[in-house]
């Protein structure tokens, strides 16, 4: 079976988010497993310029002007690039300039993508051709309408990585995309009076999936539906839409065999995790201190996220000796607040404003405990990172953290089913009662290496497993 990802962002090339981590993973998985994946991605700078020996397959007058169709591999995973420097050529963020202002022809941009995946399912490349179009996010969401407008076979399926995105555009440019009146419609890519590439998605795709099943049945309530929550209700009711689990990467994300961190280990000799703990707190000028319990937050810095959170509980933290180290960058407000919070307590929290892949490793392999306190989270995958490294996720019950961690209760230790720290509610107080848990357990040590144990040692968060559920609804299309 030919399998067409249609996406914006692939690791490492090119990354701003979770998607990335799921492009550079799913395709690679699925063609061990034999299908024939690929990938259709624009031809953005840090993706062009870092794969070899590109061949040109056609050139092609589209609405968004001439465009070529480039082909090469990356990592064994065949890619085709649309490569149209006057979209596509720009430094930095692939959706936004340097002031976080979204590129004014966006709406051109992302529909040639969808575009270029369609035809890719009917003969522009003659040597091959797509039978399933598996779309990703709003970039990618009218790759589903232009199967269905066009009346083409390939079956589509479209992923939700994130809601809250909806590529909106104004319905002037209807025609210049080469959209029917029809499709502007509430039975079509409507949404409040505007264009959205992801309503397009949801309601042209033969199927939709997100990246966990609690998300699934999460948006379509009224709290995490951004106003589709009846169009995905409609779509739950056909029974189409699910939620499959991303999986990581266990070639970049093994502690067993991770360059980055300090001291490899496994799940067998947990002692030498120590030394990363150690030689976290050197770098980040925090007292080397085992007994001092260590959290930390690798993420975005947005409401969404949870980091204001945290920031309330900080104090809570410092109080009972802890440590607490975080790397991220987003909003202003919450960089300062961290900031701030890190003059307060110089002792004992390390701020690091920005991104570093490497440094992040080096976090997860020598924090004791990890906290991803979203507000809502469609998978995650800092979390997936802390179970395979032994620190202990501390997350909120919402989206894909609700099906990946197992509260330490005495009941769920008691069932070597314990794995982090849960709470509900998104306010200070519930996050602080999971900070106060965390802290009885550290106080527990016989117990916390359980918990470390056997989130270690589960199995299910597989690119493989997910891979081989998709291929069986690929197949059930």
């Amino acid at each position: 079976m030919n399998v067409l990802h249609c996406c914006s962002e692939l690791f490492p090339l090119l990354k701003t988010g979770g998607l990335a981590d799921v492009m550079g993973s799913l395709p690679l998985a699925q063609k061990k497993i034999g299908l024939d994946a690929r990938v259709v991605i624009p031809a953005f700078p840090a993706i062009k310029d870092n794969i070899p020996d590109l061949k040109l397959v056609t050139n092609i007058d589209t609405f968004a002007g001439n465009v070529s169709l480039l082909y090469g591999q990356y990592h064994g995973v065949d890619i085709y690039l649309i490569d149209a420097p006057h979209l596509y050529q720009r430094t930095g963020s692939p959706y936004h300039d340097q002031h976080q202002h979204p590129y004014g022809d966006n709406v051109f941009r992302f529909a040639l993508l969808g575009w270029v995946a369609s035809e890719l399912s009917a003969g522009l490349d003659p040597l091959w051709r797509a039978d399933v179009v598996h779309a990703h996010d709003w970039h990618a969401g009218l790759a589903c309408a232009y199967l269905a407008v066009k009346h083409y076979s390939a079956k589509s399926v479209f992923t939700v990585h994130n809601l809250a995105y909806k590529g909106e555009f104004s319905p002037y440019h209807l025609h210049q995309l080469e959209l029917p009146d029809y499709s502007f419609s509430i039975n079509g890519l409507e949404y409040y009076g505007q264009i959205s590439f992801l309503k397009a998605g949801l309601f042209y795709a033969n199927h939709i999936t997100t990246v966990s099943p609690t998300y699934a049945k999460e948006i379509t309530t009224h709290e995490f539906g951004y106003g589709l929550e009846g169009l995905l209700r409609q779509r739950a009711y056909e029974q189409r839409l699910s939620g499959i689990l991303n999986g990581i990467d266990e070639a970049v994300w093994d502690p067993a065999t991770d360059s980055l961190i300090t001291r490899r280990y496994d799940v067998k000799n947990l002692n030498k995790r120590l030394e990363n703990k150690t030689a976290l707190q050197k770098k980040c000028g925090l007292s080397v201190n085992n007994s001092a319990l260590l959290f930390a937050a690798v993420s975005r810095l947005t409401s969404q996220k949870g980091l204001d959170l945290v920031i309330e509980t900080l104090p809570d933290i410092v109080e009972q000796g802890g440590q607490f180290i975080l790397l991220g960058t987003g909003d202003s407000h919450l960089e300062a607040a961290f900031l701030h919070a890190q003059q307060q307590y110089p002792q004992n929290v390390v701020v690091h404003i920005g991104y570093d892949e490497s440094f992040s490793h080096q976090v997860v392999a020598g924090a004791d405990v990890i906290m991803v306190p979203s507000r809502f989270e469609p998978c995650g995958l800092t979390q997936l990172y802390g179970l395979k490294y032994g620190a202990l996720p501390l997350v909120r019950h919402t989206g894909g953290l609700a099906d990946t961690v197992n509260d330490c209760s005495l009941e769920n230790l008691a069932h070597h089913q314990a794995t982090g720290f849960v709470f509900y509610e998104a306010t200070p107080d519930s996050l602080r009662q999971a900070i106060n848990r965390a802290f009885t357990l550290w106080g527990m040590p016989k117990q916390w290496q359980q918990a470390q144990t056997d989130g270690m040692n589960q199995t299910i968060f597989s690119w493989e497993t997910a891979a081989k559920t998709y291929a069986t609804l690929y197949q059930n299309l």
